[in-house]
C-alpha cells in the first residue's frame, strides 16, 4: 500500500471514533433533557438527511479540489456542530423544547459528514489500482470497526461521572458558560477528536487526480446526479452492489438501536452497558472485513451473497437469549456476516462507479442510496416504538426483512448471469 494510505486510514479512524462516541452522548444529552424514547432513533435521521437532500451536490464538492483538503473542511464543520449540541441551551427559539435543538445541533454534524464521505472513499479509488481495491475496504472497514468499538466505549466512558468529573465546571475561554453535566463534557472532549482527524486531513497527499469544472448550478447537478443515478443502477454489477450496500447500511443504522433497546429491555443493561453491546457487534464486523480481504478477491465479490441471508436468521435467535456469553457470540457472528458479504460489495461497487463515473460522484449515488435506506428503516422504527410494538417483534421482522430481501438479491443477480454469462469479465476492467 502506499504511504498515504495509512494517513487516510488514520484520519479516518479519528473521525469515525468521534462519530460513534457523539451519538452515544447525544442519546444521553437527550435522557438527560427528558426526551420521549420513540426520538431517540430520529438522532440518526437527522444526521442522516444531509445525505440524502444534499447527494447532488456532495460529489461535485468533493471533486472540485484535493480529497484531503474537502475531509479537512468537512471535519470542521463536524466541530461547528458540536459547539452547537454544546450552547443548546442558548438557541432556544420558536418555543421548541431544548432536546429537539440537539437533534438540530446533531444534523450540522451529519452536514459534516455527507460531504466528507465521497472524498474518504473517492480518495481510494484515485490513489489504490482496483486489485487492491478489496484489500483496502478490508482495512478501511477493520479500522472503521475498531473506532466503532472504542468510539461506543469512550462514549459510554464519557457519560459515566467518574471520567467526565474532572471536565465538570470547565470554563471555556471568554465565553461565559461552564461545562454541567456528563453530556456536556464528553460533546466536548469529542470536538478535540474531530480536531485531531483535522490535522491528519492536512497530511494527506494529493494524488493528483484532477476532474473537469465542477457544476455549481443547481439544477445541472441536479440533472447530472440524476444521469450518475441511472447510470449506476443500470449496470448489471452496479445495482447488485448497490443494493446489498444499501439494505446493509440501513439495517446496520437500525440495528444500532435495536441493540440499545434490546439491552435495556430483555437484558437489564443501562445505556452505558449497551454501547458495550454495540461495540462487540463491531468486533465481528471487524473480523469479517478482515477475512473478506484475505480470502475474496474482486473477480469473486458476488459469491459473498448468501451471508446476507445467515445474518438475518441469525438476528433471529437473539430473541430468547438473555445469557451474556451467548449474547456475545451471537452479536459476533451477526457482525462477522456483516463485514464478510459487505466489504467485497462495498469495493465491486467503488469500482464499477470508478469505471462509469468518477470517484466522488459515484460515492455520492451510493451514500444517497445507503441514506434513503437508513431514513426509512430508522423512521419505520420509530413508528414501531411509538406504537409500544415488543423489542422481540421488531427484532423477528427486522431479521426476516435482512434475510429474505437478501435472497431476492441473490435470485436478482442469477438472472443477470444468465442474460450475460460473461458478465464477470468487466470486474478488474480500468477507466481510460
Amino acid at each position: 500500500m502506499k504511504r498515504g494510505f495509512y494517513t487516510i486510514m488514520a484520519a479516518q479512524f479519528f473521525s469515525s471514533l468521534a462519530d460513534n462516541a457523539l451519538l452515544i452522548a447525544a442519546i444521553a444529552m437527550l435522557l438527560e433533557l427528558h426526551g420521549p424514547a420513540w426520538l431517540t432513533p430520529l438522532l440518526k435521521f437527522f444526521f442522516t438527511v444531509s445525505y440524502v437532500v444534499l447527494a447532488f451536490a456532495v460529489g461535485a464538492f468533493a471533486d472540485s479540489m484535493p480529497k484531503g483538503r474537502v475531509m479537512f473542511i468537512t471535519n470542521l464543520v463536524k466541530v461547528a456542530g458540536c459547539l452547537l449540541i454544546l450552547f443548546n441551551e442558548f438557541l432556544h427559539f420558536a418555543g421548541l423544547p431544548a432536546y429537539w435543538l440537539v437533534l438540530m445541533a446533531y444534523a450540522v454534524v451529519g452536514l459534516g459528514a455527507a460531504a466528507y464521505s465521497p472524498a474518504k472513499y473517492g480518495i481510494l479509488t484515485e490513489l489504490l489500482p482496483p486489485e487492491q481495491l478489496v484489500i483496502a475496504n478490508g482495512w478501511i472497514e477493520g479500522l472503521t470497526v475498531a473506532s466503532i468499538v472504542l468510539g461506543t466505549l469512550l462514549g459510554g466512558m464519557l457519560i459515566g461521572n467518574r471520567l467526565s468529573a474532572s471536565l465538570l465546571g470547565f470554563d471555556l475561554p471568554a465565553i461565559d458558560t461552564s461545562i454541567n453535566t456528563a453530556p456536556e463534557a464528553a460533546v466536548v472532549v469529542i470536538g478535540v477528536i474531530y480536531i485531531v482527524a483535522a490535522l491528519f486531513n492536512l497530511a494527506i497527499p494529493d494524488t493528483g487526480a484532477r476532474y473537469s469544472h465542477q457544476e455549481r448550478n443547481p439544477v445541472r447537478l441536479l440533472v447530472d446526479f440524476s444521469r450518475c443515478f441511472t447510470t449506476l443502477w443500470r449496470d448489471k454489477l452496479g445495482q447488485i452492489s448497490l443494493a446489498v450496500t444499501t439494505l446493509f447500511w440501513g439495517a446496520g443504522a437500525t440495528l444500532q438501536f435495536i441493540v440499545l433497546k434490546w439491552a435495556e429491555k430483555s437484558l437489564d443493561l443501562p445505556l452505558s452497558q449497551g454501547a458495550v453491546l454495540q461495540g462487540v457487534s463491531a468486533l465481528g464486523i471487524a473480523a469479517g472485513a478482515v477475512l473478506a480481504a484475505r480470502l475474496v478477491p474482486l473477480k469473486r465479490a458476488v459469491r459473498v451473497l448468501p451471508f446476507g441471508v445467515g445474518m438475518g436468521l441469525v438476528i433471529l435467535a437473539m430473541i430468547p437469549v438473555t445469557w451474556m456469553p451467548l449474547v456475545y457470540v451471537l452479536l459476533i457472528v451477526v457482525g462477522a456476516m456483516a463485514g464478510f458479504f459487505v466489504v467485497p460489495m462495498n469495493a465491486l461497487l467503488q469500482h464499477r462507479g470508478h469505471v462509469l463515473l468518477s470517484a466522488g460522484h459515484s460515492i455520492a449515488v451510493q451514500n444517497f442510496n445507503e441514506n434513503v435506506s437508513i431514513l426509512v428503516m430508522l423512521a419505520l422504527y420509530s413508528v414501531m416504538l411509538r406504537l409500544d410494538l415488543h423489542i422481540h417483534f421488531i427484532i423477528a421482522m427486522f431479521g426476516l426483512f435482512v434475510a429474505s430481501t437478501m435472497y431476492l438479491v441473490i435470485r436478482w443477480n442469477a438472472a443477470n448471469h444468465r442474460a450475460d454469462p460473461n458478465l464477470d469479465r468487466l470486474i478488474g476492467e480500468v477507466k481510460h
